[in-house]
């Protein structure tokens, strides 16, 4: 568990030195903050691993940062620490995404415990993010796109089409499955040609016209290099 960085935001000094201390021994890197202002410039500097934060913080609501977060950074794991242990705040911070809940007073190993166990799962997910395939390196994590030392800039579209791909790379995905993965933003008409636009651009941003195959009447498939 060496080298991973976590941010903890919490107003309480003391809580906040003996979370930095419990943590550190287990060889992590703990950064602490008190306020959501300097969580947010902590956030522009790296990217944490995983992220404790009180959800009552002097310049305002941990929930709703945590909102920001999980839209900015989904990847990151977020655990809410709160010393209000109502039903309705557990689950408003679940279905915004915290990754679990923890209520004050509790204990430093278990908080340890569950800590590692997201970390363990965030590292699982990540390696589901990282295809080496046919001399092409896509990290979809960090959104690096690379093939031997060159680098490519994929829009938001472009990525979410690569990673179905790639994922079921050697069959064939069906264009309105692609459409229905792809374009999620709740609209009720998505022009078909869109995705063929798409998928042009894509196969010539990575010069990929062996490997994105069109397949006449059904889809798209990334087929492998023989």
């Amino acid at each position: 568990m060496a080298n991973e960085q976590l941010l903890i935001i919490e107003d309480d000094n003391e809580l906040g030195k003996g979370l930095t201390s419990a943590l550190k021994n287990d060889g992590k890197t703990v950064f602490c903050v008190s306020t959501l202002k300097d969580a947010s410039d902590q956030l522009l500097v790296f990217r944490p691993d995983l992220i404790l934060m009180d959800v009552n913080l002097p310049d305002g609501n941990g929930l709703d940062f945590l909102k920001e977060v999980k839209k900015s950074h989904p990847e990151i794991p977020v655990i809410m620490l709160t010393a209000n242990d109502t039903d309705s705040d557990i689950v408003r911070g679940l279905e915004l995404g915290a990754d679990d809940y923890m209520t004050k007073p509790f204990s430093l190993s278990v908080l340890r415990a569950r800590v590692n166990t997201q970390l363990r799962r965030n590292g699982s997910r990540a390696s589901e993010e990282l295809f080496e395939v046919d001399g092409y390196s896509f990290d979809f994590s960090n959104m690096i796109f690379k093939k031997g030392e060159e680098t490519f800039e994929l829009s938001k579209t472009e990525q979410k089409i690569l990673r179905i791909l790639v994922a079921n790379r050697g069959m064939t995905v069906k264009r309105d499955h692609l459409i229905d993965k792809v374009w999620t933003d709740g609209a009720d008409y998505v022009d078909e040609n869109a995705l063929s636009v798409s998928i042009k651009r894509l196969r010539d941003k990575l010069g990929a016209k062996d490997n994105i195959k069109t397949v006449y009447g059904l889809g798209y498939c990334w087929k492998a290099e023989k």
